[in-house]
């Protein structure tokens, strides 16, 4: 079944006051819709691979297909980590798991802004719930295909791309991180959170 672009939760210039509707437009429009392209185009791939009996080129298509299902995956999450009502703290469940994982949750923000701005490049900042250990980590996925830990379940993402702020912020990501947390739709981090 191939894959498709989901809509935006909100209008295009619903965030204006954080991300333009141009920005939104763009990053949406073209850059994720990219994603799923080659996303779709590399499960054809695979499965024409398979009938043909020819693995010939299956590195470059496993390459395909991590790149692009990451994207796609990132994208869909990190559309749904914010909304225009957001903001402010999260509650209940999550914010105790914050507390006991990182102190407090100003010391949360400080570490998750600091990790998402040394992001090299392009890449995400992403909170995630390890089962392993059972806590959330905060991690960075400089190439989202390589995501650092295994098995971590992302449970809020915030993209680093140039295209996803540079036509609002240009060069000053930090600006950009910050106002992240004027936006986040902490209900939809505390379902992701419960479902890890």
């Amino acid at each position: 079944m191939a894959h498709e672009l989901p809509e935006l939760p909100y209008a295009y210039d619903a965030l204006e006051d954080y991300l333009g509707e141009e920005t939104l437009r763009t990053h949406h429009d073209k850059h994720h819709q990219g994603y799923v392209d080659g996303l779709n185009k590399a499960e054809v791939a695979i499965e024409q691979a398979r009938e043909a009996g020819d693995f010939s080129s299956v590195r470059s298509i496993c390459e395909a297909l991590a790149f692009n299902y990451s994207g796609h995956l990132f994208h869909s999450l990190y559309w749904q980590c914010m909304n225009p009502d957001g903001g402010g703290e999260p509650e209940g469940a999550l914010l105790e798991q914050i507390n006991n994982d990182f102190e407090d949750f100003a010391t949360f923000k400080q570490q998750f802004l600091a990790t998402t701005n040394s992001v090299q490049a392009s890449g995400w900042g992403v909170l995630a719930w390890q089962p392993q250990g059972q806590r959330l980590v905060i991690l960075q996925a400089e190439k989202h295909q390589n995501l650092a830990e295994w098995g971590a379940v992302p449970v809020m993402v915030l993209g680093v791309w140039e295209h996803a702020y540079y036509l609002d912020y240009q060069n000053e990501r930090a600006r950009y991180t910050e106002g992240f947390f004027d936006v986040v739709n902490w209900d939809f981090v505390q379902r992701r959170f419960e479902q890890a």
